[in-house]
């Protein structure tokens, strides 16, 4: 039995599929059946049973994938600690981020990342906070900034932070006269079921947080427009289209573009809990706990 034949097995197993599992591992698809066939037949027992459109997991191939993942995360942890006894500073962390948390996040903690550890190498992935917590939990990423709460129970966390929801309207909306004109210093979310909101796309983490809030405010939030990307929604904010909840950080970031009016929500203000998230027993490397260091140096410079 070899590494790779388990590390082919894993794949398989999160694919379901041999020729997406071949493409994933680079090889062609009659070698990966052939390793397969080589170590089924050296354990006795069929791994997965295929058809035409699917391949499913046996019984006995859940029980191997179990075991095979704690291996090959033992070869990992051994390979990673014995790079940070050889390498001190150096290494590499592969962070995923959501794009929201990204674009506004990052770019106050990499700079600084960057000149205290210049050997270590950062590569990004973005996705939804959905895709990212699988991601994660499959061991694609080292870290993951996320908010909570967390779906995958295989994720553990350290907290980086309470960031603050404000409100955002058009500027010659209402409630931004009445703020404006020092009428109204804060907003109940009541206040907003009549309103039009514009919010993100399913799968993303802060649009759960949205539709959460309104239902405990006793309404379901009638939506207008729906879009991926946070720029754009508070471009349709700002342009009349509708209301919309946006993360401080994002509120605060510089724009020239069509900017929304942003006004606070009443107290207890609403937040969300900004984490970096790994799987769950996964050795952390040197590099990894200096990213989660300086991330959380660099927040709480920027947390109210």
């Amino acid at each position: 039995m070899e590494l790779r034949q388990l590390q082919y097995a894993l794949q398989i197993a999160a694919e379901r599929n041999f020729s997406r599992a071949a493409d994933k591992l680079h090889i062609a698809q009659p070698s990966l059946s052939q390793q397969l066939s080589k170590l089924e037949k050296e354990i006795g027992v069929l791994l997965f049973q295929r058809n035409t459109s699917s391949v499913e997991l046996t019984h006995a191939g859940a029980a191997f994938m179990e075991q095979a993942q704690k291996i090959v995360d033992a070869v990992e942890l051994l390979h990673q600690e014995m790079t940070d006894i050889s390498q001190l500073r150096g290494g590499k962390v592969v962070i995923g981020s959501m794009p929201i948390t990204g674009s506004h996040l990052l770019p106050y903690v990499l700079p600084v990342f960057r000149q205290t550890y210049p050997d270590i190498e950062i590569t990004l992935l973005e996705d939804s906070s959905m895709n990212l917590e699988k991601l994660t939990a499959n061991g694609k990423t080292d870290l993951s900034l996320l908010s909570l709460p967390l779906l995958e129970p295989s994720l553990a966390y350290e907290v980086i932070g309470e960031e603050k929801i404000d409100l955002a309207v058009p500027p010659e909306h209402p409630l931004a006269v009445k703020h404006a004109n020092q009428t109204l210093e804060t907003i109940q979310i009541e206040e907003l079921k009549n309103e039009s909101f514009i919010v993100l796309k399913k799968g993303q983490g802060f649009r759960k947080m949205t539709f959460d809030l309104c239902q405990q405010a006793g309404f379901e939030p009638k939506v207008v427009f729906e879009s991926s990307n946070m720029e754009t929604i508070q471009s349709l904010v700002a342009a009349g289209m509708g209301i919309t909840l946006v993360p401080r950080f994002i509120a605060r970031a510089p724009r020239t573009d069509f900017v929304p009016i942003f006004l606070p929500l009443a107290e207890p203000v609403p937040s969300r809990t900004l984490v970096v998230a790994y799987r769950r027993g996964r050795y952390l490397s040197k590099a990894a706990e200096a990213f989660i260091d300086s991330f959380k140096k660099s927040i709480d410079e920027l947390i109210d």
